[in-house]
């Protein structure tokens, strides 16, 4: 984990962004190639994208509900609970708002158009859950942050499970990474005046 924040802190803007999208590309890139191999027509795929005001009662009412528990627990608990080496802060703290919210966006997407709209659609809850787990390793070296994506994976998937639809749990995972992105972009930003003010 350390170790791949330090890279990250080498790494100047726009190459972190770069492989940031390179990353979510390529995970959509495996969601549609897999799909192509899965899905008996392409509508079974389709099918999962539905125009209904659970997209906005369900995903993004528990995306709120997640965010604003999440952020208690920041202030409630150690920061070390919360240490992933500084790769969220470097990611988002130098942001603005418009960038946050695009790669919030098609971070969003691609990721649960592969983990629910594929994996989940024919491996069920677990095995995409898991997977989902797997792919953030940079939480791997800190138990409370792995047993955090992998709850999240699960809740995610639940909600999935219970509605049938995609957009759904879009526009959940969009509102926690968009709003978390600001929290962090603001903490980022208060730390560095801090720090600046010290010396």
């Amino acid at each position: 984990m350390q170790k791949q924040g330090e890279i990250i802190q080498q790494l100047s803007k726009k190459q972190l962004t770069f492989h940031l999208y390179f990353t979510q590309f390529l995970l959509l890139t495996i969601g549609c190639g897999l799909g192509i191999f899965l899905f008996d027509t392409s509508s079974d795929f389709w099918d999962q994208f539905q125009l209904s005001t659970s997209i906005f009662s369900v995903g993004m009412t528990s995306g709120l509900l997640i965010v604003m528990f999440d952020i208690v627990m920041m202030k409630v608990l150690p920061a070390k609970y919360y240490d992933d080496g500084g790769v969220n802060a470097r990611i988002f703290t130098n942001r603005s708002i418009g960038e946050i919210a695009l790669l919030a966006f098609f971070i969003s997407v691609s990721e649960e158009v592969l983990f629910r709209g594929v994996l989940q659609f024919h491996f069920g809850l677990i095995v995409s859950s898991i997977i989902f787990a797997l792919i953030h390793f940079r939480y791997w070296a800190h138990w409370f942050l792995i047993i955090n994506i992998l709850l999240l994976s699960f809740l995610i998937g639940f909600i999935y499970e219970f509605t049938d639809n995609l957009l759904v749990t879009i526009i959940m995972h969009f509102v926690i990474d968009f709003l978390l992105g600001l929290h962090m972009r603001k903490n980022g930003r208060q730390g560095s005046k801090e720090g600046m003010s010290h010396e």
